[in-house]
C-alpha cells in the first residue's frame, strides 16, 4: 500500500511499480519538454500541429512524402526498442571478488545484449565514445533466426504500435515462425542500434562489420537510426587471402559501416580523429601547455542541427549537449569570453598526428589469421570466424583516447576486450570495455571442438560460448602480464561479470485492492539473499550508477543498507523504530553520509514502519534544512 503523510515544502514521497517497467533512458521527449513544453496538453500528448507553428512551418519542409527504408515487424522494432526489460541484473561475486577482478572497470556481461542494453541505458548515457559490433550476417549458414519470447495478443499489439489488426497478425506470425528473411533482420536490429546510439559520447562512434548479405539494408538502417548526415564511411576490409575456385567471384571482402554520433559538417575532417595535425595559433598557455581558443560554435549552428539552449547566460547553437557543455566547462575546457564561450584546444592535442587511413583496408587483417591466434591462446580450434586484433586496434587507434569507454554488445570470441588491453599495454592509457555476449548454446554435432574445449577443459556443463569470451579474456590478459609485466604493471587487466536473469513468473504489480480474479499479491517478503542483491544491482544500474560502482554497507543499528551516489537502499525485511533512530543519528553525525533519496523495497516492510519513515524523514529534513526523496519500490 502507499503512504501518505503531509509533506514538507522539499520533501518527495514516490511509489514506484518500477521492477517490471525498468524503461530504457531515451531523453528525446525530455528535450522536446525542456524547450517545447507548450506544445504539450495536460495528459502529456505531444501536439504536433503547435509545434509546427512555433518551428515557422513556411521555413521547415513538412512534406510527408520521404525517403526510407520500411518492412514488416517495422512497428514491432520500434515498440521494442521502448518496451520494458523483462531481467534482473546479477553479479557473479565468487569472480569479481577475485583479486585481479575486484577493482576492475571492465565488464563482461551475459544474456540477450537487447535486455542488457536496455539496463545499461541509464548509467551509461552518453558515456561511450566508441562502439563496435560485428551482428549476424543473415548468410542463410550463421545460424541466424529471428526469435522473440515476449508475448503481446494481436489487440495488444495494434494498440501499442498503432497498427492495423491484419498487420498486427502478420507481425506476431513472422516473430513465432524462426525466420531469417530480411524483414527479420532489420527487426532484430532495429531497437539494438537506437538503444546503442543513446549511450554513445556527442563525439562517439560506431563501427559495424557486415557483409554483402545486408549491408544494403544495414546502410539504409543506419541513416534512419543516426541520420543520413552522420555517416562517415564505408570501410571495404580485406578479409581472406585465399580463393574459392568454384567461384565465378570470389568475395574476399567483408564492409564496416563507420557513423558518428554527431557529425558536425565543420568536423568533416582528419582533424575530427585527430588525424591531422595543426599547429598555428596556439598564443595562450596555462599548466596544461600551449593552446588557442575556438567558438563552441555559435551563429549559423541551427543549419547544422546544434543543441539549442542558453549556457551560462550565453543563448546559442552548440556544438556539445548541455551535459558535455557542464562537464567542460567544470573542467576549464570550456572558458566565458566576453559575451560567448569558447573552447581551448591545446597544441599538445594537435601535434599527436596519425596517417591519414582510406576506406580500403588491405592490411593482413585475414580472419584464418585471427584463428590460428586464437586457437593458440585457448590451444585448442574452438571458434572459427573471430575478428582479428589488429583490425580493432586500428578502430580504437582512429577514434578513441587513452581514458575511453568502448562497447562491443556482440562479443563472440572476446577480440574487442582483448585488443582495449593490448592497446593499454601499448600506450599506457586507461580505456575500458563492456562486452555483452549472449550464453549461446554449443551444438556438439556442428562444433565438437568447442563443445569438448568448454566441458571438458573447462568443466562448464552445458557449454555455451559465453565460456570462450570469458576463457579469452582471462588468458589474454595472461599472456600480457607473462609477456609485458614492464608495459602492463598497475593496467587494469580483469572484469567483472553480471548477467541477467528473469523476473520471478509470479510477479506483477501489487494490487491496490484485490478483485475476486486478480492474484494473490507477489510475496516479495520470500525472496532469498541473491533475489534482493539482483533487484538491488538492478535499481542501482537504473538509477545511474554503473555496474562496477560498490554501494557501501551502511550499519543502522544491526540493520544493513546499501549507499551509492547519494541513494540510500534499505532492501530487507526487519527495519524497525530501533534502525530509524540509527539512520537518523548517521545522518546527523556522519558527514559523509548526505543521502539525497532513501529507497525502499516495500515489500519487505511493514505499513506502520513506511509510515514512521516517512514522518521522520520529512521531520528530520525540515530540521535540518535537508532535501531528502523518500521512494517505495515494488
Amino acid at each position: 500500500m502507499a503512504i501518505h503523510a503531509t509533506l514538507a515544502p522539499n520533501f518527495m514521497e514516490t511509489t514506484q511499480h518500477l521492477t517490471n517497467n525498468l524503461i530504457p533512458e531515451n531523453k528525446n521527449l525530455e528535450v522536446l519538454k525542456a524547450h517545447f513544453g507548450h506544445c504539450f496538453d495536460k495528459q502529456g500528448n505531444f501536439l504536433m500541429e503547435k509545434f509546427q507553428v512555433e518551428l515557422q512551418a513556411g521555413e521547415v519542409n513538412f512534406s510527408k512524402e520521404s525517403y526510407g527504408l520500411d518492412w514488416l515487424g517495422r512497428s514491432y522494432a520500434r515498440l521494442l526498442a521502448s518496451d520494458a526489460a523483462t531481467t534482473l541484473l546479477k553479479e557473479d561475486v565468487a569472480f569479481n571478488q577475485k583479486p585481479e577482478n575486484a577493482h576492475s572497470q571492465n565488464l563482461l556481461l551475459k544474456g540477450d545484449n537487447l535486455e542488457i542494453l536496455k539496463h545499461l541505458s541509464h548509467a551509461y548515457h552518453e558515456k561511450v565514445k566508441m562502439i563496435y559490433i560485428d551482428p549476424p550476417y543473415n548468410t542463410g549458414g550463421d545460424g541466424f533466426v529471428y526469435q522473440d519470447d515476449r508475448k503481446f495478443t494481436v489487440t495488444e499489439l495494434q494498440r501499442l504500435a498503432g497498427v492495423s489488426e491484419e498487420k498486427a497478425k502478420r507481425i506476431l506470425d513472422f516473430t513465432m515462425s524462426k525466420s531469417n528473411s530480411h524483414s527479420a533482420w532489420l527487426t532484430f536490429m532495429y531497437p539494438r542500434l537506437y538503444i546503442a546510439k543513446q549511450l554513445l559520447k556527442d563525439d562517439g562512434v560506431i563501427f559495424v562489420s557486415i557483409d554483402d548479405n545486408e549491408v544494403a539494408q544495414l546502410r539504409l538502417l543506419m541513416d534512419e537510426v543516426f541520420g543520413e548526415e552522420n555517416f562517415v564511411a564505408e570501410i571495404c576490409h580485406k578479409s581472406r587471402a585465399s580463393v574459392s575456385n568454384d567461384k565465378i567471384i570470389s568475395p574476399n571482402h567483408n564492409f564496416i559501416l563507420l557513423y558518428a554520433k554527431v557529425y558536425y559538417e565543420t568536423h568533416k575532417t582528419r582533424s575530427q580523429f585527430g588525424l591531422e595535425p595543426d599547429v598555428d595559433g596556439f598564443n595562450k598557455s596555462d599548466e596544461n601547455g600551449e593552446y588557442k581558443l575556438v567558438p563552441v560554435d555559435g551563429p549559423g549552428g541551427a543549419k547544422k542541427g546544434n543543441p539549442h539552449y542558453t549556457f551560462e547566460g550565453v543563448t546559442g547553437y552548440w556544438r556539445f549537449s548541455e551535459s558535455t557543455m557542464r562537464e567542460k566547462f567544470n573542467e576549464g575546457l570550456i572558458v566565458k569570453v566576453g559575451k560567448s564561450l569558447q573552447q581551448k584546444y591545446y597544441k599538445s592535442a594537435a601535434e599527436k598526428s596519425r596517417k591519414t587511413t582510406t576506406t580500403w583496408w588491405d592490411q593482413k587483417f585475414y580472419t584464418s589469421e585471427a584463428t590460428k591466434k586464437l586457437s593458440n591462446l585457448l590451444q585448442s580450434g574452438v571458434f572459427e570466424t573471430p575478428k582479428p586484433v589488429e583490425l580493432i586496434l586500428k578502430m580504437l587507434t582512429l577514434s578513441t583516447s587513452v581514458d575511453d569507454l568502448i562497447l562491443d554488445f556482440f562479443a563472440g570470441s572476446g577480440t574487442t576486450g582483448d585488443a582495449v588491453m593490448q592497446l593499454n599495454a601499448e600506450d599506457g592509457g586507461r580505456r575500458k570495455f563492456i562486452l555483452a555476449q549472449l550464453p549461446e548454446k554449443i551444438d556438439p554435432d556442428k562444433s565438437k571442438a568447442s563443445y569438448d574445449f568448454v566441458k571438458n577443459e573447462l568443466g562448464v556443463e552445458e557449454p555455451t560460448i559465453f565460456e570462450i569470451t570469458k576463457e579469452r579474456l582471462i588468458r589474454a590478459a595472461n599472456k600480457l602480464r607473462e609477456e609485458r609485466p614492464v608495459e602492463v604493471a598497475g593496467q587494469d587487466l580483469g572484469f567483472k561479470v553480471f548477467e541477467t536473469m528473469p523476473l520471478w513468473e509470479d510477479y506483477h504489480h501489487k494490487a491496490e485492492t484485490l478483485e475476486e480474479d486478480t492474484p494473490a499479491p507477489f510475496r516479495g517478503d520470500l525472496l532469498g539473499v541473491d533475489d534482493l542483491q539482483a533487484l538491488f544491482i538492478t535499481w542501482k544500474t537504473y538509477d545511474g550508477s554503473p555496474l562496477t560502482e560498490e554501494a557501501v554497507d551502511c550499519d543502522l543499528g544491526g540493520y544493513v543498507g546499501k549507499y551509492v551516489n547519494g541513494k540510500l537502499y534499505l532492501m530487507d525485511k526487519g527495519f524497525t523504530t530501533d534502525h530509524l533512530v540509527a539512520l537518523l543519528q548517521k545522518v546527523d553525525a556522519d558527514p559523509e553520509f548526505n543521502p539525497r533519496s532513501v529507497i525502499v523495497f516495500e515489500s519487505n516492510f511493514q505499513s506502520k514502519n513506511l509510515l514512521e519513515l516517512a514522518e521522520s524523514l520529512k521531520n528530520f529534513q525540515n530540521q535540518k534544512s535537508l532535501e531528502i526523496d523518500f521512494i517505495m519500490r515494488f
